[in-house]
């Protein structure tokens, strides 16, 4: 087999709304109310896809759940005398995040040598703990070789799992063994810690993996209260780097050497609070960016615009662009209408290491699918959401035809 990173962009839903339903989330709960405009958060999603088609060769999508959720709305038992947020959570386009879609180990770092995926069961949020038996509809699929693959259940759900936002992995290259970094939280601050360490240890066990190529990390409570509601918001990593914020981690200097330890390669780069604040760095997503090893070794940094429109934060680029570090570029990306939901380029992606023909290729990208794509997405998809539209019978309408369309246009209308 030969053995490559995918990443599988989300594509965003035609009910993308800004409802605010996630706590701790601050992007999400400033542009709370806002009109929201789906058909070209759609569009930047596509052409943040199109780049790294053009960039690695290889790029993979999942398709938006079904929207209004019927299911959920009926055990709501919704009359119209809710709370408008209450009202909102059965038409959430959150799973375009697809860091949250699951947990992924790859072949090589597992005891049975297949690659193994661990739907995230997102209990914390009730918008999101609807997601993940629709979202393990399309890894049943998407994945189905046995040989290569196993799809498990969700965590149970006494156990919070948010899925790849909150897991790293470390390797010389990515179809060598790897050493498999999970972070978690501790309850007890201002905002909710949403990865339980419980749930991590679940999915590394029920993945095989060796315990000595295993680290468990605490993320910074300060990094949560602050709005890094994800570990992805303050760290990411690829290959032998590190990419991390200062504050990133509750015990810094531990972790490092507990990932070392394993993982005796390891580079570090790590942004100090002095040059980037917590703050700012949450603000523009500069760690919830794509960290891609490029076909001729080097490595290339995907951050959303905003970090451009930050003094500090591009100084700190064109720094680290100056010295001889291994991130050799940094390229910004138009995801404005997702950041302003609280998610990133990193958010948009679910990382699988595989070989691409085991899987379905009805989710993998090229450039004729790109264009057919974009093709329903201008044609079905809203221009504009307001607030007062989520919940009415003519926007259920459009939203459910729009998908439908979509899945027909792709030959899955098995999802349907």
């Amino acid at each position: 087999m030969s053995l490559t990173e995918i990443n599988f962009d989300g594509i965003v839903g035609p009910s993308h709304n800004y409802a605010g339903l996630s706590l701790g989330n601050i992007a999400s709960a400033s542009h709370a109310g806002d009109p929201s405009y789906p058909r070209a958060a759609a569009l930047q999603g596509v052409a943040k896809m199109r780049g790294n088609l053009a960039r690695l060769g290889v790029q993979g999508y999942l398709l938006p759940l079904p929207r209004p959720n019927r299911a959920l709305q009926q055990a709501l038992a919704l009359d119209g005398s809710e709370p408008a947020q209450l009202r909102a959570a059965p038409w959430s386009a959150s799973s375009m995040w697809t860091a949250n879609a699951a947990t992924v180990s790859p072949a090589p770092d597992t005891a049975d040598g297949r690659c193994h995926l661990t739907p995230a069961n997102l209990v914390t949020m009730l918008h999101r703990a609807q997601e993940w038996p629709d979202t393990k509809r399309q890894l049943d699929i998407a994945f189905a070789d046995p040989k290569h693959f196993a799809v498990h259940e969700a965590v149970p759900p006494t156990f919070g799992d948010e899925g790849a936002a909150n897991h790293m992995r470390l390797c010389k290259s990515h179809d060598a063994p790897g050493v498999e970094v999970f972070v978690y939280g501790r309850l007890g601050g201002r905002f909710p810690a949403r990865q339980h360490e419980q749930a991590s240890r679940l999915v590394a066990r029920a993945h095989g993996l060796a315990s000595e190529r295993t680290v468990f990390i605490e993320q910074n409570p300060e990094a949560i209260a602050a709005g890094a509601f994800h570990n992805d918001v303050v760290a990411v990593a690829n290959g032998r780097v590190l990419f991390t914020h200062e504050q990133a981690f509750a015990d810094r200097q531990g972790a490092y050497e507990a990932m070392r330890a394993a993982f005796p390669a390891l580079e570090v780069v790590e942004v100090p609070s002095s040059a980037v604040s917590l703050e700012e760095a949450i603000r523009t997503y500069l760690f919830n960016a794509q960290l891609l090893t490029l076909p001729d070794g080097t490595m290339a940094l995907v951050v959303p615009e905003e970090c451009r429109e930050s003094d500090s934060v591009w100084s700190w680029c064109e720094r680290m662009l100056a010295g001889n570090g291994p991130i050799r570029q940094v390229i910004p990306v138009d995801v404005r209408q997702s950041m302003a939901n609280g998610g990133g380029p990193a958010c948009l992606r679910l990382r699988v290491v595989c070989d691409p023909a085991t899987v379905d290729p009805r989710f993998l990208l090229d450039e004729a699918r790109a264009d057919l794509i974009e093709s329903v997405i201008a044609r079905y998809w809203p221009e504009q959401i307001d607030p007062s539209d989520v919940g009415t019978d003519a926007l259920a309408s459009s939203v459910i035809a729009a998908r439908l369309a979509l899945l027909d246009a792709l030959d899955l209308g098995q999802l349907g």
